[in-house]
């Protein structure tokens, strides 16, 4: 799968979250996930909405990715997060979706 990460005003929301992590051992193990999945694993995962997804990473403090999928090969990482801030990641994911494609969400 070809991986792209959503970029907007020269930021990209999801390297500023890995980024923000400070525990370098956290930091690699989701560098490792999003590896896995340029191979095609995306692991646990649930649907927000159509083409938009929530992947749980099972350390940490519940750690999760948000991405969409365009066509079969296509991933793009929106955001990442923690249980704790699920819910606005959740909307800023559909807001980041939203404009990668080109909609809005009014």
């Amino acid at each position: 799968m070809e991986i792209l990460i959503y970029k907007k005003n020269n930021k990209e929301p999801f390297t500023e979250w890995l980024k923000s992590i400070k525990d370098k051992e956290t930091a690699a193990r989701i560098r490792n996930r999003v590896a896995r999945i340029a191979l095609g694993n995306l692991g646990d995962y649930k649907t927000i909405e159509k083409n938009l997804y929530e992947m749980r990473l099972f350390f940490g403090s519940g750690y999760r990715i948000y991405f969409g999928k365009k066509g079969a090969r296509l991933v793009v990482l929106l955001i990442g997060g923690d249980k704790s801030t699920q819910k606005n990641d959740i909307q800023k994911a559909q807001e980041y979706w939203y404009d990668f494609k080109g909609e809005s969400d009014e």
